[in-house]
């Protein structure tokens, strides 16, 4: 076996192993019903613990823990689940991570690059609103005018550099987004999301290994393995030209399994953020 196909075949072992311990470590005994007891050397449950409280044996837990070849059922997924006190989010990322592991090594595959079709280039120039469209690991593939306002100098970037955690790891962006710290977080659980459906993916490993090196900011999140599948959400942007604005935004799948995201960002009718937003608009002339 090369040494290509190991690394292939050992990954999404690993993978699950850091999401259990990470999510184990972080559950106190008194959460699940038991006592802390007075001398505790390690933090959040004991592997012996979840073990009991999954209905697994402990050995068993142990080598799943050390990324070995074990082979969980769905039943076993869904009692760790229970005793971990998982979301819904969470469980179905902890199928995805088993389902990886199960699935045997291949040969590295050719993968088709993302592209926005014609007709939604044409639905994103006839948009009043800020609009954009995201490929599977947050790159930002086309957008409408008032995103193009927004986003400034950030959309005359090369492709490869134009991606959301990119724009909000920058230095300078919590002088833009007020909230900026909790929007890395939630992008952050997004691609962990979207890595764990396909851990090969040139692109997610080009991506994941720069943000690693050059932000500790990601480095640190990264490493807790929490994942989210929003689809929708608040933003708060702060532009020179008509000040704050408080947008939510709603994201659509487009056609394809998996394909990109189209996100539309809207205002309440008759707000002030409304009332700026046109402002901007027109001040643009985007209209």
């Amino acid at each position: 076996m090369t040494y290509d196909l190991l690394a292939l075949r050992e990954a999404p072992r690993r993978e699950l192993a850091e999401f259990l311990r990470t999510r184990r470590t972080r559950l106190r005994p008194q959460d699940v019903g038991l006592e802390p007891g007075p001398r505790r050397r390690v933090a959040g449950l004991r592997r012996e613990e979840l073990a009991l409280l999954a209905g697994v044996s402990s050995d068993y837990y142990q080598r799943m823990e050390q990324g070995r070849d074990v082979r969980p059922s769905d039943h076993v997924l869904d009692a760790l689940a229970r005793a971990l006190n998982f979301s819904a989010e969470e469980t179905r990322h902890l199928h995805s991570l088993a389902a990886a592991a199960r699935t045997p090594a291949r040969q590295p595959r050719s993968y088709i690059a993302e592209e926005v079709p014609d007709t939604t280039q044409r639905l994103l120039r006839t948009m009043t609103t800020p609009a954009l469209v995201v490929g599977r690991f947050l790159d930002v593939l086309a957008w409408s005018p008032l995103v193009g306002a927004l986003l400034g100098e950030f959309t005359q970037l090369p492709q490869t550099q134009r991606n959301l955690l990119s724009l909000f790891l920058h230095p300078e962006a919590d002088q833009t987004c007020p909230e900026r710290a909790a929007t890395v977080a939630e992008l952050i659980g997004m691609l962990r999301t979207q890595v764990a459906a396909d851990p090969g993916h040139p692109r997610a490993v080009e991506l994941v290994g720069e943000l690693v090196v050059h932000s500790d900011e990601f480095a640190a999140l990264w490493a807790r393995h929490d994942v989210e599948e929003p689809t929708r959400g608040q933003m708060r942007v702060n532009h020179p030209l008509v000040g704050e604005l408080n947008l939510d935004w709603d994201a659509y799948p487009m056609p394809g399994t998996p394909g990109p995201m189209l996100i539309v960002c809207t205002t309440a009718e008759g707000s002030p953020d409304a009332e700026r937003l046109q402002l901007l608009a027109g001040l643009l002339d985007v209209r």
